[in-house]
């Protein structure tokens, strides 16, 4: 073979290797702008699967705070949210505990990802709830510039729920 087929044939099995390198990389190795993609791509799939459900993204809810009295629920495991939540959340316990007290306010669910609040969304729609799903949840979120708080305020750590959700930007400290 001539050196020139053969380093043709290198480009050809490196150009052809590079999806599955990227594809097998650990969430660690993303940068911030790879992780965020990856975000949006686990949204998409959440959508294709249950369309019609609202959602805002976090400048909405931004807008939203601002604008509005709302309900934001955290959506995750108690474990997870002991870790850290945004600001202001409440659990689904404390939600549904004093439902009574939040009839007629919007309802903006999350958790890691979207895709358990998304469900709870729909759930809280069927009840007559005004309710969104936060887009790309927490994770979004602070890839957006918001902050997570613990019970002494704000922090960089944040509970991912699981190895494949280690999406979180490079200057948070992630577990699961």
């Amino acid at each position: 073979m001539s050196t020139n087929r053969f380093s043709a044939t290198l480009v050809l099995v490196a150009l052809a290797s590079a999806p599955i390198a990227q594809a097998c990389s650990k969430p660690g190795d993303l940068t911030d702008a790879e992780k965020l993609e990856r975000i949006q791509e686990m949204v998409a799939e959440f959508r294709a699967e249950h369309p019609g459900v609202p959602s805002v993204d976090p400048a909405g809810l931004r807008r939203l705070q601002a604008e509005r009295d709302i309900v934001l629920v955290d959506n995750r495991e108690l474990r997870e949210q002991n870790v850290s939540m945004i600001p202001g959340a409440i659990a689904v316990d404390e939600f549904e505990r004093r439902a009574d007290e939040f009839e007629g306010r919007q309802v903006v669910t999350y958790c890691t990802i979207g895709y358990r609040s998304g469900l709870y969304t729909k759930e809280l729609i069927e009840q007559g709830w005004e309710a969104y799903n936060l887009e790309g949840s927490v994770l979004a979120w602070l890839h957006a510039g918001g902050e997570v708080v613990d019970a002494d305020g704000p922090t960089k750590r944040l509970h991912v729920y699981g190895r494949r959700w280690d999406l979180a930007p490079s200057d948070y400290e992630s577990e699961w």
